[in-house]
């Protein structure tokens, strides 16, 4: 087994157990595209020490806030959060499903009223890891909401 080593960051995050697969749509929600000044790291379908695969994200200069972690929760509940501070991990946190979104994420639906007026989106948790919609009531898978 080859070792990829990747620079370290002295100020950022670093965002770890994603869904293989799923580290562009961080880097999406993250607001990191190709005028990002500053180091970015994508690594996808690496082994997992748990088994399977996974996407690591490492971002310099950014940190990760509490609504920006309930949107990757969306799309890989479980992924680890690090925040780096002069180069250790300042705090470290597990993403998890959040019981209800305000504000956050887009209803899928065409008609629903959040898309045509400027109102802010309310999604409530159903189940596992599906979501009702307040205003049209439809209920949707979370990665949908992302």
């Amino acid at each position: 087994m080859s070792t990829l080593n990747v620079d370290t960051i002295d100020m950022g995050t670093v965002v770890d157990h994603i869904k293989a697969g799923k580290g562009g749509k961080v880097l999406e929600i993250l607001g990191i595209d190709k005028d990002y000044k500053h180091r970015i790291a994508l690594v996808m379908n690496v082994a997992s020490k748990k088994g399977g695969t996974k996407d690591i994200v490492k971002i310099q200069g950014k940190i990760v806030d509490d609504k920006t972690a309930n949107l990757i929760a969306l799309i890989s509940p479980g992924a680890t959060i690090n925040i780096i501070k002069d180069e250790k991990v300042s705090k470290k946190f597990r993403v998890e499903l959040p019981e209800k979104l305000d504000g956050l994420g887009t209803c899928p639906n065409p008609n629903c009223i959040t898309n045509i007026e400027q109102c802010k989106n309310s999604f409530t948790k159903v189940d596992g890891a599906n979501y009702r919609c307040h205003y049209c009531e439809r209920k949707f898978q979370a990665d949908e909401l992302a």
